[in-house]
């Protein structure tokens, strides 16, 4: 199994994958196409920041199952497009959150107290010491824009400063901090008040240009603003414009829109300003954190599918995950059955879990990628079921209802065509017993393994004998005969069990019974 590992990571982390008998390729050196050449057959695709992942290269990687992020920021990863070929996208959120936090709190004490120009201006010779006046953290207000993990602990450490904080989050409420501690406002509030201002988002299309010249000028001229995110996020431009206008007082900036930072970047001739080299997760215990996490999931997930830390996984909830897996089984081969029994287009799936079975989610991803399997060429997972059904012009709905009639749980599946529509449902009975209660109406009990035979008759002696006596003249076994009654249409239904593939001629003959509406050989 083929590993590229394109990025800078420690001999902790390489040694990894190589005691799980993995192939390493290691290119951190290489360019972008010898990058691109090198992943056309590997499994898994391990980076940092420097690799930039395109739709392309995620297309050409035709075998490749899982890129690991050594680090939090997934924007040089096409997500969409790794999403859309069913590959699990993994970084490791956690272990850069001191690293990150405690950067922050070095660049804004820097560029508070003129470290960098104090310590240029003594390089040079001079002694500027009275020019070089600076500002106390105490007592300011510190506006921290997103209230994550590294947003806290920035929070933390800025009390220690006797910081006055507060805080914006979209998804934050007051509730979630102690008022006397954080108090959480809205953006325009904490823009227009803070005197210091960091930012821990992602980038994002609601986050791109979040800081431009308009939000910039609504500052107050003496505050600052840090950032050790994601470049993007301010607008650098207008960030430049700002502080030689004196808009605001300063601004240290260690991420950019392009990395690394160009010759001709406007930061580099703006006042009043502390840049690093994305330095963020630079620390000895960042980098073999990362180094190790991202090496143990990737290494996990190719040799036992165990998930972690996937932000393309549409279900978070892995442990719960686990304990819903028959009932996924069940949905994905009643996916696989609805799939052979409409065989042209499919404009609507709708599922509903009813009783005990309360994931609908889920188990409408299983039935796609059982519904969808055999209908296109891409590999079908729970990452990519739903993109790819929308692909395929169908609508899905996924619901979930306390009627489960006479069972603890059930699945109720339903695949309209542009003429009909079609519904199985089924029941994890108890010791995690699949069956089949309910076949396009038809009550039923069928454990779904094996090829069978779904048969309409009309409801007339003799059918049960003539269909078995010409199965049995082609040798073919018959290992059960199911059947179910509709006394309103006069006709009846047949699950036939068989112990081998029925050869079509077989099935022509039987089809050709006066008393036979329709039959089909399904695969389970």
């Amino acid at each position: 199994m083929k590993i590229l590992v394109s990025d800078p990571i420690t001999d902790a982390g390489m040694a990894i994958l190589k005691d799980a008998n993995m192939e390493v390729v290691y290119l951190p050196d290489a360019s972008a196409e010898e990058k691109a050449e090198a992943s056309k057959d590997i499994r898994g695709w391990v980076v940092r920041s420097g690799t930039k992942i395109t739709a392309d290269m995620i297309n050409n990687a035709k075998h490749l199952l899982v890129i690991g992020r050594a680090g939090v920021g997934i924007d040089n990863i096409n997500l969409e497009a790794a999403t859309r070929k069913g590959v699990v996208v993994m970084n490791t959120p956690d272990v850069n959150t001191i690293s990150a936090a405690e950067h922050t709190l070095a660049m804004m004490l820097a560029l508070s107290r003129n470290i960098p120009l104090g310590h240029g201006s003594l390089i040079k010779g001079e002694w500027n010491r009275n020019e070089l006046v600076g500002s106390e953290l105490r007592n300011k207000t510190l506006g921290v824009v997103g209230l994550g993990k590294i947003g806290k602990e920035v929070i933390q450490r800025c009390r220690s400063f006797n910081m006055n904080i507060m805080g914006y989050d979209p998804y934050v409420s007051q509730e979630m901090f102690d008022e006397d501690e954080v108090s959480v406002v809205e953006l325009e509030t904490l823009t227009a008040e803070a005197d210091y201002i960091t930012l821990h988002v992602p980038l994002i299309d609601a986050t791109k240009d979040l800081f431009n010249y308009d939000r910039l000028c609504r500052m107050k001229d003496t505050a600052r603003i840090i950032n050790v995110a994601r470049g993007g996020i301010i607008h650098e431009s207008d960030l430049a414009k700002a502080l030689n206008e004196g808009k605001i007082a300063g601004a240290a900036i260690d991420v950019f829109t392009s990395e690394p930072l160009s010759v001709d970047s406007p930061l580099l001739n703006a006042k009043n300003i502390v840049l690093t080299p994305h330095l963020g997760a630079s620390t000895t215990e960042a980098k073999e954190g990362v180094s190790l996490a991202i090496c143990e999931q990737v290494r996990d997930y190719l040799l036992h599918e165990k998930l972690a830390n996937a932000v393309n996984m549409p279900i978070s909830d892995l442990a719960k995950l686990k304990e819903i897996q028959p009932s996924l089984e069940l949905s994905e081969i009643m996916g696989k059955l609805q799939s052979q029994l409409k065989s042209g287009s499919i404009n609507k799936v709708q599922v509903e879990c009813a009783g005990s079975m309360d994931e609908a989610k889920p188990a409408a991803l299983a039935f796609l990628k059982g519904l969808l399997s055999s209908r296109i060429p891409d590999r079908v997972n729970y990452i990519n079921a739903e993109t790819l059904a929308v692909d395929l012009g169908i609508k899905i709905e996924y619901s979930y209802s306390s009627d489960c009639g006479s069972y603890m749980n059930l699945i109720r599946t339903k695949v309209t065509g542009s003429k009909s529509t079609n519904q199985i449902d089924g029941s994890v009975f108890e010791g995690n017993r699949l069956r089949l209660v309910n076949i396009l109406g038809y009550e039923m009990d069928i454990t779904p393994t094996g090829i069978m035979l779904f048969v309409r008759n009309k409801d007339v002696p003799g059918v049960i004998g003539k269909v078995g006596t010409t199965l049995g003249a082609a040798k073919i076994n018959i290992g059960a005969y199911l059947l179910s009654r509709d006394s309103e249409d006069g006709e009846a239904f047949a699950v036939i069990r068989v112990d081998n593939e029925v050869p079509k001629d077989i099935l022509s003959i039987v089809a050709d019974m006066s008393e036979i509406v329709s039959i089909q050989q399904m695969h389970c």
